[in-house]
């Protein structure tokens, strides 16, 4: 660990201890929670008000090291895997204790017991988990999920299986893309249902689990989404709210609708043809909308929300990362799946389409509209994504003096520009990166002028240029343009 990291102070995996103290609880409850989730490290010798190394005496090392170590084996439940090295940092000497992510969750304090010694790591804080949290890591660490159990006190007929099967069958058939893929999805059948985890077989008999339910009648009352728009950026003054329960695939198409009803949206003219342009990458907040719904801690008594603010949307859902996943993980599109059975379900219906895509095609789609960068945050007990919409530059079609859609008299976007062919968007693209090279501040509706498109097609352009970046927010930030081979342009 170098003096650079340790000067960088405490975070969600980082923490510090000017000593090794007497009590142990003051740092085993830590690495109960670093267990829990992402793992992490304690540092021992470091200050931890202004992070300035203070050392461990040398002749203390190995005393010290044996105390933490054997407080460790003795407190913490199961034992978790970890590690004890030393270092010198300015010719002192630090203990450092890593702790890897755990597979047998929930770990805690022997000597307070599963329900009141389980601690998790939480915006660089050390806090108890409550019940519905330990019942979640009770779920992650026997490798189960709330869809997949079994719903012992019901039956389930062979008729509300066949219409789950055409309900989803014909769901995912209306929400093809277009034809070719419309003649490759197949019919759903029990076999599947089976397969997903959705349907469970006890002693020859046909059980609904709890991801059946959820995708049916769902008699769950916290598995709703619940949507509001707020006047200002806080909750003070709402302007509109509505909850929407049922099967949770549609919660999915009305919260997204809601959201929809609640942004600008401009018209870009496309030849002769108008289509809309959203102030929010729309493809990517449906998606994220989706994984809210799929991904949650269903057995958490909380609902989604979906909440649109004047300065940006918020979506959080309950249950914190899964796994031992970082937010770094999932920024990266590494994460693992709380509920397996509805995420395949979800797959089929075309609501999610690729596994881990979402989160970097949000951050990418948002630069590429020159909208600030998301947000990710793990809350306690929820995560939660912020969308950031632009008030310095609420809507390039705005700055056109575009006006909402339905109102009347000017159009939208650069009209009678035509969707140039491929050859015309080579030269296009070099085009566009010799002009963000000259004036790295341009909006995008100046860049639409002067390439003679679009406002879609020049956010499509962005999207497809990895070479081409948004450095900071609204109208603060700049285009990065990266020289891979100066003879591009």
């Amino acid at each position: 660990m170098t003096e650079q990291e340790i000067l960088q102070g405490e975070a969600n995996d980082i923490e510090y201890k000017e000593q090794v103290p007497a009590n142990s609880r003051s740092y085993t409850r830590t690495v109960a929670a670093f267990a829990n989730g992402a793992g992490g490290r304690i540092i021992f010798g470091v200050h931890n008000d202004d992070w300035q190394v203070v050392g461990i005496p040398h002749e203390q090392l190995f005393t010290d090291e044996d105390r933490i170590t054997n407080a460790i084996y003795d407190t913490v439940e199961p034992t978790p895997d970890f590690d004890v090295s030393y270092q010198s940092i300015e010719g002192k000497d630090i203990i450092v204790v890593r702790v890897y992510p755990g597979r047998r969750r929930p770990y805690y304090l022997k000597p307070e017991g599963k329900d009141s010694g389980t601690y998790l790591r939480v915006a660089g804080t050390t806090r108890h988990a409550g019940e519905d949290l330990v019942r979640d890591l009770e779920f992650q660490g026997a490798r189960r999920s709330f869809d997949d159990v079994p719903v012992i006190a019901e039956e389930v007929t062979e008729a509300e299986i066949g219409k789950l099967c055409e309900d989803m069958y014909q769901y995912a058939l209306a929400h093809a893309r277009n034809e070719v893929e419309r003649g490759q999805i197949k019919p759903v059948e029990k076999k599947h249902l089976l397969a997903w985890h959705l349907l469970a077989e006890r002693g020859g008999k046909i059980l609904p689990t709890n991801g059946f339910r959820l995708l049916t009648d769902n008699p769950y009352f916290q598995s709703a989404v619940q949507c509001a728009v707020f006047k200002g950026t806080t909750r003070a003054v709402f302007v509109d709210k509505q909850e929407y329960a049922g099967p949770i695939y549609k919660q999915v198409d009305e919260a997204y609708n809601f959201v929809l009803r609640n942004i600008r949206v401009g018209m870009e003219i496309v030849g002769v043809t108008g289509q809309p342009v959203y102030e929010l990458p729309i493809g990517s907040i449906r998606e994220l909308i989706a994984n809210a719904v799929v991904h949650r801690a269903y057995h958490i008594g909380e609902k989604i929300q979906v909440f649109l603010y004047d300065d940006r949307l918020e979506v959080t859902s309950p249950g914190m990362l899964v796994g031992g996943a970082s937010l770094s993980d999932v920024r990266m599109g590494r994460s693992k799946f709380r509920n397996q059975g509805l995420a395949k379900a979800f797959a089929y219906l075309r609501i999610i389409e690729n596994f881990g895509s979402g989160i970097p095609r949000l951050y990418e789609e948002c630069r590429a509209q020159g909208l600030p960068e998301p947000k990710m945050q793990e809350l306690y007990g929820a995560f939660r994504v912020e969308v950031y919409r632009n008030q310095n530059d609420l809507m390039s079609a705005i700055e056109c003096q575009v006006p909402l859609v339905g109102t009347p008299g000017t159009q939208t976007g650069t009209p009678g520009t035509q969707e140039p062919n491929e050859r015309g968007k080579d030269e296009s693209l070099k085009k566009l990166r010799a002009l963000l090279r000259q004036n790295p501040q341009m909006k995008r509706k100046e860049l639409a002028k002067e390439l003679g498109v679009g406002l879609r097609t020049v956010a499509r352009y962005l999207s497809e240029m990895p070479d081409v970046r948004y450095v900071g927010r609204g109208s603060l930030g700049h285009w990065e343009v990266i020289d891979k081979d100066s003879s591009e342009d």
